[in-house]
């Protein structure tokens, strides 16, 4: 990993994500392999290299915050500066801890005690307290998932942007696909402890190519259909649906890879529910391609907003607002337009007997 690079591991509660991280920072300790810090190995099962945790230069930020109770804020982040808890205003580290209080905006709390701050306020302390042992490698699990979702976003800037001040790589473990996006730079997809898909967050997480991945990044359309013609020089193609002959056009690869689908093969395609339209009237003018008629045959809350299923013959799922559903005063039975690209559209293939297609 470069520095500032940014890993996510990706995965379900159990996955292994977890115990990945505590490898790494010598808690635990690997039946075999190699782990390098810094181009430096901590961890050679052939070599016999095992250098303990507290010799490792590896800051490592969980959901619980772990500040010490009778410390100050300035003292807690001081404490990781090494420049004495006692008198965190001088010393060498004093410029640090001014600094550090600003990009992570503890200004002004430096003497309030972690009990009198709030959840988000604690959190910024122990990011900035890990951030201040000047690491190696940050591990970093799942420590936004119990703030709510604005102080989320916040504080995935400010980590973002302290990055850029002071590079290090950072390994994010997380089951949140929004955070995966805006943090990654890129993303490994563990599940049953083992890594099932790799690459760039957007393309692993924005469309993946494995049914395992499609379903556990929460992909909500994926059926089966038939190729019924394909251009031969844009590759686009026609597809109709299982039982039914409703056509649906996709933008596909134009490789000779496993994607290369012909005529009459069976192929799995998804399609975000947040990519689809719902319309009143059928679309005219529109330069979306696909544009099926149906009938709402259930509806849900998700938030922010709501899930609709819209029986087209295959059942389609949309994301549509609160809003968008009283404006449009959608239910049950009514008769609407499904609405979306062929670039919305992606082939899916099918992995193992397990769900799993191991890399």
């Amino acid at each position: 990993m470069d520095a500032g690079e940014t890993l996510v591991l990706f995965g379900p509660s159990g996955s292994g994500k977890t115990t990945a991280l505590r490898a790494l920072a010598g808690l635990v300790r690997p039946v075999s392999g190699r782990i390098d810090i810094a181009g430096q190995p901590v961890y050679d099962s052939a070599e016999r290299v095992w250098v303990p945790a507290h010799k490792r230069r590896v800051g490592y930020l969980t959901q619980q915050y772990h500040l010490f109770p009778h410390l100050n804020l300035a003292q807690n982040i001081s404490y990781g500066l090494g420049s004495g808890w006692r008198n965190p205003r001088f010393g060498n580290s004093a410029l640090e801890l001014e600094e550090t209080l600003d990009a992570f905006q503890l200004r002004g709390l430096e003497e309030r005690f972690p009990w009198e701050l709030s959840g988000g306020q604690q959190q910024r302390v122990a990011l900035a307290r890990a951030m201040a042992t000047q690491p190696q490698l940050l591990l970093l699990d799942e420590p936004f998932s119990a703030l709510d979702a604005g102080l989320r976003r916040s504080l995935r800037h400010e980590l973002r942007v302290a990055l850029t001040r002071r590079p290090i790589p950072v390994v994010l473990v997380t089951h949140d696909r929004e955070e995966a996006l805006s943090m990654g730079d890129s993303v490994q997809v563990i599940d049953g402890g083992r890594t099932i898909a790799r690459g760039l967050p957007i393309d692993v997480l924005g469309q993946p190519g494995q049914t395992a991945v499609a379903r556990l990044v929460g992909v909500e359309n994926l059926f089966r259909m038939r190729v019924e013609s394909r251009h031969p020089r844009d590759g686009t193609m026609r597809l109709s649906g299982e039982g039914t002959d409703i056509p649906v056009v996709l933008e596909a690869p134009l490789d000779d890879g496993p994607l290369d689908y012909r005529t009459a093969d069976w192929v799995t395609v998804g399609i975000r529910a947040s990519d689809i339209i719902l319309s009143s009237d059928e679309p005219v003018g529109s330069s979306a391609r696909n544009r099926l008629p149906g009938t709402v045959s259930r509806i849900e809350a998700r938030p922010p907003g709501y899930l609709v299923e819209l029986d087209c013959g295959i059942p389609l799922h949309c994301q549509v607002t609160g809003a968008s559903l009283e404006e449009m005063g959608i239910r049950n039975g009514q008769q609407l337009w499904a609405v979306f690209k062929a670039s919305s559209c992606f082939l899916v293939r099918e992995t193992d007997a397990e769900g799993m297609k191991y890399l």
